[in-house]
């Protein structure tokens, strides 16, 4: 008896985005992943802001210049955002890994919960950084 080799073609599929119907336990998951590729890249940012500190005060004047500018004061924000679903997310998660919040309706509950705390802490952090003059 010979096998015939098989192609992806062949194989079972794994349910997909196709197949499940959106909830927003799914969107809070992918965000989770996506916000932590972020802070790799957030990260990336602040080690620049060091290099530039150890380059001198025209490299650190530039790269505050950058910072300042529309586009660094979006990438600042979208950062800020992310940090503070990531945290509120993984608190969420740590929870979950104490075997609590885990039915349906709490999980649902936590998932809206981590959505307005990341609205308000970024919020609050941006206003109290415009009142300071810092932004």
């Amino acid at each position: 008896m010979t096998s015939v080799p098989r192609g992806p073609a062949d194989r079972p599929m794994s349910p997909h985005l196709q197949v499940w119907r959106w909830h927003v336990t799914m969107l809070t998951s992918i965000l989770h992943r996506v916000t932590g590729a972020g802070l790799y890249g957030a990260g990336l940012i602040v080690a620049a802001w060091a290099v530039a500190l150890g380059s001198g005060p025209e490299a650190y004047g530039a790269f505050m210049d950058l910072l300042g500018s529309p586009l660094g004061k979006l990438v600042m924000f979208a950062i800020s955002l992310a940090l503070f679903y990531h945290l509120a997310n993984g608190v969420r998660h740590l929870i979950w890994d104490a075997g609590h919040g885990l039915d349906l309706k709490s999980a649902n509950s936590s998932a809206y919960a981590v959505f307005g705390f990341t609205i308000a802490a970024t919020l609050a952090i941006w206003v109290i950084a415009f009142m300071a003059g810092v932004v």
